[in-house]
């Protein structure tokens, strides 16, 4: 079997990948294939952090799959109001996300062999939407850039570095100052935090998200949110 963990970089594929993005923002497959191209090891690395934590082996060993229980909208619906179950569905509902299209672009961009690996590619992969909730960055383009900036803290993958670096220069043209501010928050809140990879989202649904931000140490967006607000009051006029 290759060996997944190990991975030469390829900045051919991920400029294409890349030019094919800023031509159309909604394929979202081509995201997949320049975090592939240009994160090198760092999957690896992350994998294999992982499971020398707790809940790592616990996951790898029972072959758990968080899509599963983030697809079971009935249990997440019964969950408390201000759990972090009930905050997500309320978040995929509003934002009208379905999970199979972001699975089937991954798979068709990310072939792993390793079973552990996947897994484990496949869980990142299904908790950025739960990251949403937790860091309080939305799925507006501003917030996704913030979410980069903080989820290359956590994995340090040089493909989302990319992919957020194009986002700011990108964003600080379109809406002006305030983007950097942001994002730099979100790279530091990223380094601050518990790292997420590694936690046991299955038992944190059903915790308050207070409690889940105070558990994980997750800091309030304030530059975001401010920017957000700006922007959107704004637009209002």
């Amino acid at each position: 079997m290759p060996d997944d963990t190990k991975r030469h970089m390829q900045p051919i594929a991920a400029y294409r990948a890349l030019r094919a993005l800023l031509k159309d923002p909604d394929k979202t497959e081509e995201v997949f294939i320049i975090i592939r191209a240009m994160s090198g090891n760092s999957l690896g690395n992350c994998y294999k952090q992982f499971r020398k934590t707790r809940v790592g082996k616990e996951i790898l060993a029972e072959k758990r799959q968080l899509l599963s229980v983030l697809q079971d909208r009935t249990k997440l619906a019964g969950l408390s109001a201000e759990s972090l179950g009930r905050r997500y569905l309320d978040f995929i509902e509003r934002e009208g996300i379905y999970a199979k299209g972001l699975v089937d672009a991954s798979d068709e961009a990310i072939p792993i062999s390793n079973p552990e690996l996947r897994l484990y590619a496949e869980r990142t992969r299904d908790m950025h939407d739960l990251w949403h909730v937790i860091t309080g960055y939305g799925r507006d383009t501003f917030g996704e850039a913030c979410l980069l900036a903080f989820t290359y803290a956590q994995t340090r993958n040089r493909g989302v570095g990319i992919i957020a670096l194009v986002g700011f220069f990108k964003l600080r043209k379109e809406i002006g100052s305030g983007v950097g501010r942001a994002m730099w928050q979100g790279y530091q809140a990223g380094r601050r935090a518990s790292w997420l990879p590694a936690q046991d989202w299955e038992k944190l649904l059903c915790l308050s998200i207070r409690e889940v931000r105070r558990q994980l140490n997750i800091e309030e967006p304030t530059k975001y949110s401010t920017k957000f607000t700006e922007m959107r009051n704004l637009a209002a006029i």
